[in-house]
């Protein structure tokens, strides 16, 4: 009988209609296919049984997650290789039950896999301990958001600072040709500071306000009062640490709260970094709403969200499992003209739209090196299994929106008053810095 990596790799051809772009090396050491580039390490063949029990992405995570399968060799050439076959393919029908059914080749590669899974083929191994639990209810509840939030941002302050830097900002920096990851995200700040033409004493609202980067830059180099809200406990306590150090104290208040229970408006600016992205299509109208309620007349809102490419039939969408289950649950990508229709639906008029999608790509790839400079101490700070998924969302993110599957918009709107005086200057794209307070 042929080896575990031979019988892979024929297995592979026929389930995916194409030869595997990577080598492919089995849990018996052997290996089979292209003899350069990365290789796809299978460890154990529950890999397989996670296959059978869950066909497609969400098996592929669990074992990934699980550690069954790895990726010796650089991480982004092996997932720019698998991409056609796994996150570019049309979406046809043809993974659907019915096809297996009918088709011969597919029933004899299915029951080849069977075999080569093992004698406990039958039984259906444990999700990983990081994948998220059966979740109940309604989209997007304050309760059901408030787990999805915690299980993305309450895994360990000290893990989310190996991997973002002293900066500690998650969301996009803003890069000039060189310098560093702390000056990038300095500059993303400063620049949303400068859209919302921030003064001395202006009222903000950070919505999603992470551990407070936004309300310190905010409050110590341009004088705003700011109020900053997040479901996150770990992140609170963070933040509110780093505003006592900084002795801002008086001008930062940072509150575990769901923006929709902010009730003191009116506010002067509002800045949603990397929030809106939580808030899901069933509930964007309502967020919309929401922040135009707690601004004032001639406020301004910059809105920093990823965007995903429109599909011709937009019921055809669905979220990656790999996502949905292990990253960000519940979360929810729109095209950016249909973010832009539902701002403007709530009354905001939209004054500029900037795209720096390359911009996040080269972010996740200092984030990944930050990662994987000490994995060991990763590995202490959270789980194996976070660890994993880390590195791979972040890297498989960093390809995608350097070929334009995802992109990242600063969408800068304001509440305009009646009269019409949007408070703009005639160019206001040179964003001329402010008098600092």
């Amino acid at each position: 009988m042929a080896d575990a990596a031979t019988r892979l790799t024929t297995l592979a051809e026929e389930l995916l209609g194409a030869p595997p772009p990577v080598r492919l090396r089995a849990w018996d050491g052997s290996e089979s296919g292209p003899p350069d580039g990365p290789v796809l390490v299978v460890r154990h063949r529950r890999a397989l049984r996670r296959l059978l029990w869950k066909p497609g992405e969400l098996g592929l995570a669990r074992a990934w997650v699980a550690g069954e399968i790895d990726v010796e060799g650089d991480l982004y050439e092996a997932l720019g290789r698998l991409a056609g076959l796994l996150w570019e393919r049309p979406r046809d029908g043809s993974g659907s039950g019915g096809h297996w059914v009918r088709d011969p080749r597919l029933r004899a590669a299915a029951r080849d896999l069977l075999r080569l899974a093992g004698s406990r083929a039958w039984l259906a191994p444990p999700p990983p301990a990081e994948e998220v639990r059966r979740r109940h209810g309604p989209l997007h509840t304050k309760v059901r958001d408030r787990q999805a939030i915690s299980h993305h941002y309450d895994v360990g302050n000290d893990f989310y600072q190996q991997v973002l830097g002293p900066s500690m900002v998650y969301s996009c920096a803003y890069w000039e040709d060189d310098g560093t990851l702390e000056d990038a995200q300095r500059d993303k700040l400063d620049l949303v500071c400068r859209k919302l033409a921030l003064r001395a004493g202006d009222r903000l609202l950070d919505v999603g306000c992470g551990w407070g980067s936004m309300a310190i830059h905010a409050a110590r180099e341009y004088g705003a009062q700011v109020t900053g809200v997040t479901l996150s406990r770990e992140q609170a306590a963070f933040a509110r640490k780093r505003i006592a150090e900084e002795g801002l104290t008086d001008r930062i208040e940072i509150r575990v709260q769901d923006y929709r229970d902010v009730k003191d408006g009116p506010y002067d600016a509002i800045s949603s970094i990397g929030m809106a992205e939580h808030v899901g299509a069933v509930r964007y109208r309502e967020y919309a709403d929401v922040l135009y309620r707690l601004l004032k007349p001639g406020g301004r809102l910059l809105n920093h969200q990823i965007a995903r490419r429109p599909e011709q039939d937009e019921t055809a969408y669905r979220v990656d499992d790999f996502i949905d289950a292990y990253v960000f649950p519940d979360g929810k990508l729109a095209p950016l003209g249909a973010t832009l229709s539902i701002l403007e639906e709530a009354g905001f008029e939209a004054r500029d739209v900037e795209s720096i999608r390359e911009h996040y790509a080269r972010t996740l790839r200092v984030w990944v090196a930050n990662l994987e400079a000490d994995w060991k101490r990763a590995v202490r700070r959270t789980s194996p299994g976070r660890a994993r998924i880390w590195r791979l969302y972040m890297a498989a993110c960093a390809l995608a929106f350097e070929r334009n599957r995802i992109g990242v918009n600063q969408i800068l709107a304001v509440k305009t008053p009646e009269g019409g005086a949007s408070g703009l200057s005639l160019r206001a794209r040179t964003w001329i810095e402010p008098e600092r307070g």
